[in-house]
Parts: C-alpha cells; sequence; structure tokens
C-alpha cells in the first residue's frame, strides 16, 4: 500500500438511535391515537344505548289497546198484547264498540264475543267477525247481539221487577283476542276482557250504559 494513499472515510450509517425525546413524542401520539378511538367508540355505544332505550319505551314498546262500549240500540222488540216481550221472537240489540289502538303497529284481533246476563244467567249472545285497529287510530265496529225473551223471564225475580216499571239490568261481558306486531321484532298477544253494566227500560225502550271495567293480558 502506497504511502501516500488515503484512507477512504467510513459510510454514514443508514441508521440512527432515536433519542428519548423521539421516543416519548411517538408514544404520546399513539396514546392520544388510542384515547380517541376509544372514546369514539364510547360515544357510538352511548348513542346506540339511547336510541334503543327511547324505540323500548316509544315505537318498541306495546301498550294496552282501549276498548270501549259506546252505546246500544233496540233494533228490533216485539210485545205481546200486555206489553210484554214475545218469547217466540229475539230481541236484537245493537251494540257499538271502539277499539283504541295506541301502538305504533296494527292490532289484529280474532272474532269478538259478547255475552248477554240477566240475574247472573246467560240470556243473550253477539259476535262480530275479525278486524284490524290501524297504528296510533280509533276503530269503531258495530256488534248485532241476540237476547233470547224465554231466558230472560226464566230468571227469578223478572216478572216482580218487569211490573214495578223499574229498568232491568243487564251485564255484558266482551272479549277480544288480537296481536300486535312491530317491524317483525317484537310480536306480543294481547287479550282484551270488557265488563259493563247496562239498564233496559223494556216499555220506554231506553238503554244506559255504565262505566265499564276493562282488564287487559300481555
Amino acid at each position: 500500500m502506497s504511502k501516500h494513499e488515503q484512507v477512504k472515510p467510513l459510510a454514514p450509517a443508514a441508521w440512527h438511535i432515536r433519542s428519548d425525546e423521539e421516543l416519548s413524542t411517538e408514544s404520546r401520539l399513539r396514546q392520544r391515537k388510542y384515547v380517541i378511538c376509544c372514546g369514539c367508540t364510547t360515544a357510538v355505544l352511548l348513542i346506540l344505548a339511547v336510541i334503543l332505550i327511547v324505540l323500548g319505551f316509544t315505537v318498541l314498546h306495546v301498550r294496552e289497546p282501549i276498548i270501549h262500549m259506546n252505546r246500544i240500540i233496540i233494533q228490533r222488540l216485539e210485545l205481546d198484547d200486555n206489553g210484554i216481550p214475545r218469547t217466540d221472537v229475539n230481541i236484537t240489540l245493537l251494540a257499538e264498540v271502539s277499539v283504541k289502538n295506541p301502538n305504533y303497529a296494527s292490532f289484529r284481533f280474532k272474532n269478538t264475543t259478547t255475552l248477554i246476563y240477566y240475574g247472573g244467567a246467560e240470556v243473550g249472545e253477539g259476535r262480530n267477525p275479525p278486524g284490524k285497529a290501524k297504528a296510533r287510530r280509533t276503530m269503531r265496529m258495530n256488534m248485532t247481539v241476540d237476547v233470547i225473551p224465554a231466558e230472560v223471564a226464566a230468571v227469578p225475580g223478572f216478572s216482580s221487577e218487569y211490573s214495578s216499571g223499574r229498568a232491568l239490568t243487564f251485564d255484558t261481558y266482551t272479549k277480544v283476542d288480537g296481536k300486535v306486531k312491530i317491524a317483525s321484532v317484537v310480536k306480543k298477544n294481547v287479550e282484551v276482557k270488557l265488563n259493563c253494566t247496562v239498564s233496559f227500560n223494556i216499555k220506554s225502550g231506553e238503554i244506559q250504559n255504565k262505566p265499564c271495567i276493562q282488564k287487559v293480558s300481555l
């Protein structure tokens, strides 16, 4: 090797050792991204939880349908010469019933049955075909009820009560079976029972409804 040959310097290294300050900065950035990511995830979960709670108390919550016996009118009543209902011809009544549906989905119900009682004995019956009460609407339907005069006359105490001119007291029982279905997510069977008391004066033809008692099973 020549004395005059110069020694070439080594090439600088392609990597360098990061200082503590650089490592600390990078660590803080990672922590910051992690905190932001966790915060966003938590916020989304909270929003979803609030939405589900609101839906649970509003749209997805099944409320009780409300049934009213609005009025009852006489369609047919035939009396004999003594002013007593003929036992060979049924008394026909028309009951106007309303079904209020407070839910955000329709309430579909099966055949509706109304039974008439006098003195604890069943003396009449009425049926109505299946129907549907639309969401947050009130549906009205007319139900024809047949009362059997022979059954009424067979009840002990009828003659004295009728001859006194006092109104006869009848009890009605209506049962509605149905289902509320909300967006294929919530399906709830609903059974509504309605007990009413009606005063009926045969001579004057006046019918007076008294407050009804409703019982709902969900």
